[in-house]
């Protein structure tokens, strides 16, 4: 960290392809300077999420053309997206920055390992938003909870847009429209939103999850929920769902069957916290819903819970039209950049105090999302996964993701 009395924080334009968020608005920007912050703006970075570069000057922040500049001058660097190469300036984005800077992004530490090596060659800091615990105190810093809330919302409009079929019941003078039937699979922060927004519409709404725990919470939406006998410890301590065993993956199997060949639209979001996406429907099961149905799978990026979905991609299979769509927050920048500015401005909160940055490791919050501390690794997770002899056949794709839809 620099030992000028100012931090800077600097927020970089994302640099994936398909990311049309910001990690910062106009009125964040006001609250890091009222903390005594000055804040760079990389030259369009709101562009995408209806935020021009007028209106983050207006709120105090400067704007810089050379993103070099801004990862250089910066003390913490802001961002959505973990770090990686960047295409214009050919080199990591944690080369960029200054020794002893700090990152914040969304981050599953296990899944980055250049990310890793750059953090301890330049003594940097790194803060992941994958990793806020789910405790109370943190709620409004849980970027995962909100955008997920949002992605399950779209992914129900995307159903609804997709599909031939109207959502609601209605009564015409040319006869009665049955309302359509969607099946939920998946019934967590994102799940419960597809349902909401599902039921909003007017749809007939089933859901299906392993954990007891969301029954009550389907009901209370006005769904059904599809009951298979639960078993114990399908639940861990946050509240993320754990791989159920293989007994009951084929009862719950054998109950969505029965429901397929009547439904118009399957919505997906099932995560395992460290493990591939699981397969909740198969090609046989695909085969089983009639044409013109629409599977929306969230899990796309995490290789989908549908066998056939193609990650980043729409698909018709067997009549079927699979949705793949990679990175659904992004198709709704205005409001998932407004809530993740919000959240990282709740972190930052409690970590800058009289003008530095400071990691408190007692605090729960710090240590959950504190990854690496001035180059050295902190996060419990890696120390373990260090400390675990090397395994030789480990399948490609099994490094750990978190729930982004849990």
């Amino acid at each position: 960290m620099s030992g000028n009395a100012k931090l800077t924080i600097f927020v970089p334009k994302e640099i994936r392809s398909d990311e049309t968020r910001v990690a910062a608005t106009p009125d964040s920007v006001k609250k890091y300077i009222e903390w005594g912050c000055s804040v760079i703006i990389e030259e369009g970075a709101g562009a995408a999420a209806s935020i021009a570069d007028v209106d983050f000057k207006a709120a105090g922040a400067a704007i810089e053309k050379d993103a070099k500049k801004g990862y250089a001058a910066a003390d913490i660097t802001i961002a959505v997206n973990p770090p990686a190469m960047h295409p214009k300036a050919r080199k990591h984005q944690l080369c960029l920055m200054k020794k002893g800077a700090t990152w914040v992004s969304f981050l599953v530490p296990q899944s980055e390992p250049d990310a890793l090596k750059e953090v301890e060659n330049n003594k940097l800091s790194l803060l992941s938003m994958n990793l806020i615990p789910r405790i109370s105190r943190a709620q409004k810093m849980d970027a995962l909870t909100s955008q997920s809330n949002i992605a399950g919302y779209k992914a129900a409009i995307m159903a609804a847009g997709r599909l031939g079929k109207i959502f609601p019941l209605m009564m015409t003078a040319a006869g009665t429209i049955q309302p359509a039937k969607v099946i939920v699979l998946g019934a967590g922060v994102a799940g419960l939103q597809a349902i909401a927004t599902a039921k909003r519409l007017g749809a007939h709404v089933e859901a299906s999850d392993v954990r007891p725990a969301v029954k009550e919470q389907v009901e209370s939406l006005g769904a059904k929920f599809i009951d298979v006998p639960f078993e114990e410890g399908v639940e861990d301590k946050g509240g993320y769902a754990k791989e159920a065993s293989k007994e009951y993956i084929q009862r719950q199997k054998e109950e969505i069957e029965k429901r397929l060949p009547e439904a118009d639209v399957v919505i997906t979001t099932a995560l395992i916290p460290g493990k591939k996406a699981p397969i909740l429907l198969t090609e046989e099961q695909v085969k089983l819903m009639r044409p013109g149905s629409v599977i929306v799978d969230m899990a796309s990026e995490q290789g989908g819970n549908c066998a056939l979905t193609e990650p980043g991609k729409d698909a018709v299979k067997h009549g079927v039209t699979i949705m793949g769509t990679s990175n659904i927050p992004a198709t709704v920048p205005v409001h998932t950049t407004q809530l993740y500015a919000r959240n990282v401005l709740a972190l930052l909160q409690g970590l800058i105090k009289d003008g530095k940055l400071i990691f408190t490791m007692e605090d729960e919050v710090v240590a959950g999302a504190l990854v690496a501390r001035d180059g050295g690794i902190v996060h419990p997770s890696l120390k373990e996964e260090k400390s675990k002899p090397a395994k030789l056949d480990t399948p490609k794709g099994k490094s750990k993701k978190g729930g982004s839809f849990s």
